[in-house]
């Protein structure tokens, strides 16, 4: 996925999302629809969580505080799509030996091509928010679930790396329909992942962040937006909204005295 492949697509997008933690309540359902879109294999006991497959993954945070004042905060964690800006770069980009992981300036989605993957993992050490993960075992379904694959989308192998693509085939699927009508742009409503349409709290707003037509454009300058470790300059292309400040301030986490009071369920 370079910047060839996106000739005579029209002008640049940056795709990314806002998620609104308030109105999130862990359910669930944008794990489920990730892993049935992308075709993500699963096993009978999934409750390692060290070597479980999830492109989404949701997690439960709390304010540490004892009864009436406990509060919990749901947080989905796709892969953050890092852009990097100035001397920074984008993390796993960076050390890829096999360039099988690449950020797209056409479209600002950083890419995984499994069949350039060896397995290395330096991308997954890389990786601050920890999203990538490691493919231990080729992948199976119960009798008969292979005929309800994604044909859109390739079973990856063992051995490999994979992570969140923002379902990058829903755009491609995008922009063939928009061609054959003679359009070189691609509308908000024909693009977007299956973990947005599946939110049934609507907690989750996609589309390009750099369009005012867009959804995710204003949203992203809402009071109490924020990304996650913005601090190490990596520009992650996710947006959070909470009118909590303490959901605010763990959104930094490693910062040692800063953090204290927030614990992760």
């Amino acid at each position: 996925m370079t910047e060839a492949h996106h000739e005579g697509h029209g002008k640049a997008c940056k795709y990314g999302m806002v998620i609104n933690l308030d109105k999130c309540t862990g359910c669930g359902a944008c794990m489920v629809s990730c892993m049935a879109e992308n075709n993500i294999s699963f096993r009978k006991d999934d409750t390692d969580k060290l070597v479980a497959n999830y492109w989404m993954r949701v997690y439960k945070i709390s304010n540490g505080l004892p009864f009436p004042d406990a509060e919990i905060c749901y947080i989905p964690r796709p892969c953050q799509h890092c852009e990097g800006s100035g001397h920074h770069h984008t993390p796993c980009v960076s050390v890829c030996p096999a360039v099988a992981t690449d950020y797209d300036h056409a479209t600002g989605i950083v890419s995984q091509i499994y069949t350039r993957c060896f397995g290395c993992r330096y991308c997954m050490a890389a990786c601050p928010y920890h999203v990538r993960v490691f493919n231990w075992w080729d992948p199976r379904w119960p009798k008969g679930m292979e005929k309800y694959l994604s044909p859109d989308v390739s079973p990856r192998m063992r051995g490999v790396v994979e992570k969140c693509s923002f379902c990058y085939h829903r755009l491609q699927r995008a922009r063939n329909k928009a061609y054959v009508e003679g359009r070189r742009e691609v509308r908000e409503d024909e693009y977007q992942t299956a973990c947005t349409q599946a939110c049934p709290a609507g907690a989750i707003t996609f589309g390009d962040l750099d369009n005012p037509d867009h959804k995710v454009y204003n949203l992203k300058q809402t009071t109490g937006a924020f990304r996650l470790l913005e601090k190490l300059g990596t520009n992650p292309k996710i947006y959070y909204i909470s009118s909590k400040a303490w959901v605010q301030k763990a959104a930094d986490v490693y910062l040692g005295s800063e953090g204290k009071g927030v614990t992760y369920a």
